[in-house]
């Protein structure tokens, strides 16, 4: 009879180990981060062309920012001030974001046409600053599609910019503080399906600076912000980031680096 009970116990030792075992495993799983590897890249074309406020240098050191720490791929269409093409464009076919920081360019019939490939194709759009008049030929683009009513903009005032009214929990609020800006752009007449994110203020204006909407299936995020020093902002670049992943509808986490560069993979 000992034999028996001495059995019966191990085998039930035998069984709650087991289980235990089995239990830690999936705690272990559930814990380790999901990295880049796990996911395909991500591809942006980032369209440059506003000298005043000098967007190659910006978006480059953006192309670094989220290249370093996301598995993205960025291309690059650098273009001029006023110019009359984008270099590079070609990309866009290619890529699941087109990144709008240009001024007034006017582009060759075919590269219009890419972009409004692009568009019709639901992928995703964001705007920086003088996206709002990006195109000489395309003057509706800042209506249409980025949801804005530019009308110039302010003097060079300084401003602080804040988290509008009841958008604290959104996701693209995340890691984003007020923080310093400066020479508001005037936006009083917005489209009506724009949901504001974020506004400015000086003491004798205030003035919407970042908001979001959807485009014949595309999302679109805009912010009239981007003076060169709202670069230098972790506050700005992390509402940037944000906003690539929400409107290319990817979640961060899985794009995110492994620490240890021998798993990450392109």
């Amino acid at each position: 009879m000992h034999k028996k009970f001495y059995h019966s116990d191990t085998m039930v030792l035998r069984r709650l180990q087991q289980g235990m075992a089995l239990v830690a495993f999936f705690v272990f799983i559930m814990a380790t981060p999901i990295f880049a590897a796990d996911a395909p890249s991500l591809k942006i074309c980032l369209l440059s062309g506003s000298a005043e406020y000098d967007s190659e240098k910006s978006l480059s050191e953006f192309q670094t920012y989220l290249e370093s720490r996301y598995q993205v791929t960025c291309y690059r269409a650098f273009g001029k001030d006023k110019g009359d093409s984008l270099p590079g464009l070609d990309a866009l076919e290619k890529s699941d974001l087109m990144v709008v920081f240009t001024r007034r360019i006017k582009l060759p019939q075919e590269q219009l046409t890419l972009i409004r490939k692009h568009l019709n194709a639901g992928r995703a759009v964001i705007g920086i600053r003088t996206a709002s008049h990006a195109f000489e030929n395309f003057p509706e683009f800042d209506k249409e599609v980025l949801g804005g009513g530019y009308k110039g903009h302010h003097s060079d005032d300084p401003a602080e910019v804040q988290i509008s009214a009841g958008r604290s929990e959104n996701s693209l609020m995340a890691g984003v503080k007020p923080f310093p800006t400066r020479k508001l752009y005037k936006n009083a007449a917005i489209s009506d399906d724009a949901l504001v994110l974020l506004d400015a203020s000086t003491p004798a204006y205030r003035e919407p600076v970042a908001w979001i909407r959807q485009f014949h299936g595309s999302r679109i995020f805009y912010t009239s912000l981007g003076v060169p020093e709202d670069f230098a902002q972790e506050s700005f670049r992390r509402l940037l980031a944000n906003a690539v992943f929400w409107t290319t509808r990817r979640d961060e986490a899985t794009l995110r680096r492994d620490p240890n560069p021998a798993r990450n993979v392109r």
